[in-house]
């Protein structure tokens, strides 16, 4: 494992979307004596098989998952995540918006105990979404949302139960907080990311949710 390198991988089905989430990666600080990585899964029935496929094949002891239409505007984005993780060896696993805790529902955004900060464009127009504010070096959270997941630990993702695209993101973390790891939302003075996915798509929703709830409904208040 390289401790000085940091991996940033993404499933890719639009190159033109995934060129511009590019130049905001190349444009960030990197700390002395770091390497980066950019890894372009394609041609992935999920979200889980590819994030696998990348995570087999890196030596990154930092991987930055994110989606193709994610835009780091985060100029510190590197070093500020290199210092929690190193601060913290029990946080496992960051993101920039989720909740305290998971209710029935199992959707995190529909918690009212929700911490973090991100520009979104999920109704159509550009939003600035924040949350209740994290007043410590980060909030411990049960579930963050998927559009950037940042680790310092390697776990395999269920790709045995999700085979699409939907609570890859919520069973990962209940996954790093079984084996005992912090799941967290940092402290973002101002917003760390841009989220220009326009209205999701649903489709496959309600059936990763049911096998997420038969599978985690022991963590889920």
């Amino acid at each position: 494992m390289n401790n000085k390198k940091i991996s940033f991988i993404s499933c890719v089905n639009d190159r033109e979307e995934y060129k511009k989430s590019l130049s905001y990666i190349h444009s960030l600080t990197i700390p002395q004596g770091f390497q980066i990585e950019t890894v372009a899964i394609d041609q992935t029935n999920s979200m889980t098989a590819g994030y696998n496929r990348a995570m087999k094949n890196s030596d990154a002891k930092y991987k930055v998952y994110i989606h193709q239409d994610v835009y780091i505007i985060n100029k510190n984005f590197l070093d500020d995540i290199v210092k929690l993780f190193s601060k913290y060896p029990k946080l496992g696993m960051i993101g920039v918006a989720g909740t305290k805790e998971l209710s029935k529902n199992a959707t995190w955004w529909l918690n009212p105990n929700l911490y973090g900060s991100v520009y979104s464009s999920h109704s159509g127009p550009m939003e600035f979404l924040t949350f209740n504010t994290v007043k410590k070096d980060y909030e411990k959270v049960q579930s963050i949302d998927g559009l950037i997941i940042i680790t310092q630990y390697d776990f395999k993702w269920r790709q045995d139960l999700f085979q699409g695209w939907h609570f890859y993101d919520a069973s990962q973390c209940l996954e790093f907080i079984k084996s005992g790891f912090d799941v967290g939302i940092p402290k973002q003075k101002k917003p760390w990311c841009i989220h220009d996915c326009g209205i999701v798509n649903l489709n496959g929703y309600e059936e990763d949710k049911r096998i997420f709830y038969e599978n985690y409904s022991d963590w889920i208040t």
